[in-house]
C-alpha cells in the first residue's frame, strides 16, 4: 500500500525502534511507496512513511533493496555532496563515504554484511541516518 509521506521533522529526528520479522508489511509499503515516487526517490526510511522503525527500501541498480536493522559498520572516503529529501523543501549540504560496509537482517531476520561503493552507498547512508534520527 502507498502511503504518505511524513514532513514532520519532530517525528522524523526519533531514533528508530528496531524491527523485528511482524514489520514484513512494513516493509511491503515502503517498497510500494518508493515506486510511487521512483521518478524522483531512490531510497526511502520507513519513519519516512510515519513508521518509526528500522526499515530503509531503496533502488540499487535498478533493483529495489530493502533492509532491517541496518548499521554501517565500516566507511571509508568521506566527501562533500548535496541530498535532497522527499520529506524535506529543497537540497542540503552533508557528508558521505564512498565505501560503506552495512550490516543488516532480512525479513527472516537473517544476518548479512555487504560493502558498497559509490551512489548505492550513498543512498543507503541516507536512509540509515534517518533511522538513526538524523536528517540532512
Amino acid at each position: 500500500m502507498v502511503r504518505p509521506l511524513m514532513t514532520d521533522v519532530v517525528f522524523l529526528a526519533q531514533k528508530a525502534q528496531p524491527a523485528t520479522a511482524q514489520d514484513a508489511g512494513i516493509a511491503d509499503d515502503l517498497l510500494d511507496t518508493l515506486k510511487a515516487h521512483a521518478d524522483g526517490c531512490v531510497g526511502m526510511a520507513a519513519n519516512m512513511i510515519g513508521v518509526n522503525k528500522a526499515i530503509i527500501a531503496f533502488d540499487e541498480d535498478g533493483t529495489l533493496r530493502e533492509m532491517f536493522n541496518p548499521v554501517i559498520v565500516y566507511r571509508k572516503g568521506l566527501y562533500l555532496t548535496e541530498e535532497g529529501c522527499l520529506s524535506l523543501q529543497g537540497q542540503r549540504k552533508t557528508k558521505r563515504h564512498r565505501t560503506i560496509k552495512v550490516q543488516w537482517q532480512d525479513r527472516a531476520m537473517q544476518t548479512h554484511t555487504k560493502n558498497f561503493t559509490g551512489w548505492t552507498a550513498q543512498i543507503i547512508q541516507h536512509e540509515v541516518d534517518h533511522c538513526n534520527g538524523i536528517l540532512i
